[in-house]
């Protein structure tokens, strides 16, 4: 029986009981509105310290300055690009399709238009002028920038000092990762009292006005899975991609079926090695790496997600919002892969930095699982194709 009571599968129960109670006790789930508030505080309580620590033990793991340039650079790179044109993907395609309810939901939070930033002020605003505010805040591009640059030189201390640096932030992220797990558990109670205060404010015709969303995701996924990573497979990795997906395509089903990319890990590493033509070192090198920084189908969900969520408010974002939201689903991506219920993590920074209400992550909870399978099948497919291009460019390395 306990197999059964999963998280996802409470999720769901969740889902379909929160609907329910916002339409038969509307007035209940009116007032238990704080369960859902107490969850979106813990797990903004997760963000700094685990993209700080996350992001800084995926590079100083790397060991030197010299294996950053010839293998992380090349790796970190590939994943970079990749992740950015499915953002960029999720982008067209919301601000063609543009998805949103038949009504404005100003009613659940107050919001004000977020205002349009010259590129100048934009770039400067990326740079922190003090570290400590920026953490404060919560400003997420800032604090990305300047632990991407402490982790490149923490490469170039003594090695002792850097061992010491590593094994305090890889215990600062274990602990944060289990902090983590401990929030996510109470995912079902989240999700019930956020659908069920949507419901209950909104009614089910919100419900129905995803369908335009989901279409609007399910379109820049297939495009980016079919299209643009193929495409890349084709023009840098020189081999056919389909080929390759029929010798590897268990581990994407395996990632369809439990929306994990961490525990679809061991059969992608193995299916990449042994039926894809991967070195078993180049293969174990990418393939961690990139389940712990590359997430493009999450990312471009994200993006929509947002883009979505702002129609619903009648909110705007021009132009130099949605570059805040290009650049923090790009690298949010990066600091919250590693952890479960990634998305929801990634989900809170993005609407922070363009400042939408966390409360706003109810109003799609209730499809957020089947798209789940989808992009994580997506992201896995996006790994297995880095390790076999990369395995062009890297090999010499090895």
């Amino acid at each position: 029986m306990r197999r059964y009571l999963t998280t996802e599968t409470l999720t769901i129960a969740a889902i379909v009981l929160g609907i329910a109670a916002g339409v038969w006790w509307p007035e209940a789930m009116l007032s238990f509105k704080w369960a859902g508030e107490l969850f979106l505080m813990l797990l903004k309580m997760l963000i700094v310290p685990l993209v700080f620590a996350s992001v800084f033990v995926a590079i100083v793991g790397l060991g030197s300055g010299e294996a950053l340039r010839n293998l992380g650079l090349k790796a970190f790179g590939y994943y970079f690009l990749t992740t950015a044109l499915a953002v960029t993907v999720g982008l067209v395609v919301v601000n063609l399709v543009e998805p949103a309810t038949s009504h404005h939901l100003q009613a659940v939070g107050t919001v004000s238009p977020p205002k349009e930033q010259s590129l100048s002020s934009l770039l400067l605003s990326f740079v922190p002028s003090n570290l400590f505010e920026a953490l404060s805040e919560g400003r997420i591009v800032q604090i990305l920038l300047f632990v991407i640059l402490f982790a490149a030189a923490a490469l170039h201390l003594e090695a002792a000092r850097r061992e010491s640096l590593q094994l305090f932030f890889e215990s600062v992220n274990d602990a944060m990762g289990v902090i983590a797990e401990w929030v996510i558990k109470l995912t079902p109670l989240g999700v019930f009292s956020l659908i069920g205060y949507v419901v209950a404010k909104e009614g089910l015709q919100t419900l129905w006005d995803l369908k335009s969303y989901v279409l609007a995701v399910l379109l820049a996924l297939f495009i980016h899975a079919l299209g643009v990573l193929p495409a890349l497979a084709v023009t840098l990795g020189r081999f056919n991609p389909l080929d390759y997906f029929l010798k590897v395509r268990e581990a994407v089903l395996v990632a369809f079926s439990t929306a994990s990319s961490s525990a679809t890990l061991p059969i992608s590493i193995e299916v990449a090695a042994e039926k894809g033509g991967v070195k078993k070192e180049s293969a174990g090198f990418v393939l961690p790496l990139g389940a712990t920084v590359n997430m493009d189908g999450t990312a471009l969900y994200e993006a929509i997600a947002v883009m979505f969520i702002a129609n619903s408010y009648g909110v705007e974002l021009g132009f130099s919002q949605q570059i805040v939201i290009f650049l923090t689903a790009t690298f949010a991506s990066i600091g919250a892969a590693g952890i479960p219920g990634a998305g929801l993590v990634m989900m809170t920074m993005i609407l922070s930095a363009v400042g939408l209400p966390l409360e706003a992550i109810g109003l799609i909870a209730a499809v957020d699982r089947i798209l789940d399978m989808f992009r994580t099948a997506i992201n896995v497919w996006g790994d297995l194709l880095a390790a076999k291009i990369l395995a062009r460019y890297i090999k010499s390395e090895q």
